[in-house]
């Protein structure tokens, strides 16, 4: 894995949660449930594979993201996307204010051109996410914590970054189960930050069953 270009201070690195489970406990909890649900989800991720594939286009999306004491990383998805996303973007954000408007605050889109017909249904489910537990296996990701970031995004936690970078983050979190559809960027970042600040087992699991709540009633975006 790559460190970004810029080093961090010894600030930037320090380690925001404490005690047992902050430091060795999430870790054996994501490695213990995810190996558990493997077999369900490994015949659904295929299964999203070979639907994508067969529109046409790869069927996985990898996303440079930063991790853990500034670590880049490959973030995985099952592709929701046109592949010729960043131009739809682009065109949109020059021809459409309010999108534009929209695009600054949350970096995201009510109305995504980029987005497939089937990827509207695997973001409105989550689906498109399981692929990421391959990070979390590799240690590159936690089953809850803050959303990985570009490194373009680092600038947006501001005094809180030392927090964000200080842990894994999440396949899901705070903001996911709480405030995804009304919260505008700045929300997630206090968001993150809190629940940084006060990592638990308890915290963990209410996080993971919101969200089995959350993919049940398909309010992803």
């Amino acid at each position: 894995m790559a460190h970004l270009d810029r080093p961090f201070a010894a600030a930037d690195l320090a380690r925001p949660g404490t005690g047992f489970y902050a430091g060795h406990g999430k870790r054996l909890l994501d490695l213990t449930l995810v190996l558990a649900t493997l077999p369900m989800t490994l015949p659904l991720i295929a299964l999203l594979w070979l639907l994508v594939r067969g529109g046409g286009g790869p069927g996985f999306y990898g996303h440079r993201r930063i991790g853990r004491h500034g670590k880049a990383f490959t973030c995985w998805k099952i592709r929701s996307m046109h592949e010729d996303s960043k131009a739809r973007l682009a065109a949109l954000l020059a021809q459409d204010r309010r999108a534009a408007d929209d695009w600054a605050a949350r970096a995201k889109l009510g109305r995504d051109p980029r987005i497939t017909r089937l990827g509207r249904f695997l973001r409105r489910s989550s689906l498109d996410e399981l692929p990421q537990l391959w990070n979390v296996l590799r240690g590159e990701m936690s089953l809850v914590g803050p959303r990985p970031v570009t490194a373009a995004e680092l600038a947006r936690y501001g005094e809180h970054l030392p927090r964000y970078l200080g842990q894994r983050p999440g396949l899901t979190g705070l903001w996911q189960v709480s405030a995804r559809e009304r919260g505008c960027y700045a929300v997630r970042v206090r968001l993150d930050s809190a629940y940084c600040a006060q990592i638990s087992a308890r915290r963990d699991l209410k996080v993971l069953l919101a969200t089995f709540g959350a993919v049940l009633r398909g309010t992803g975006s």
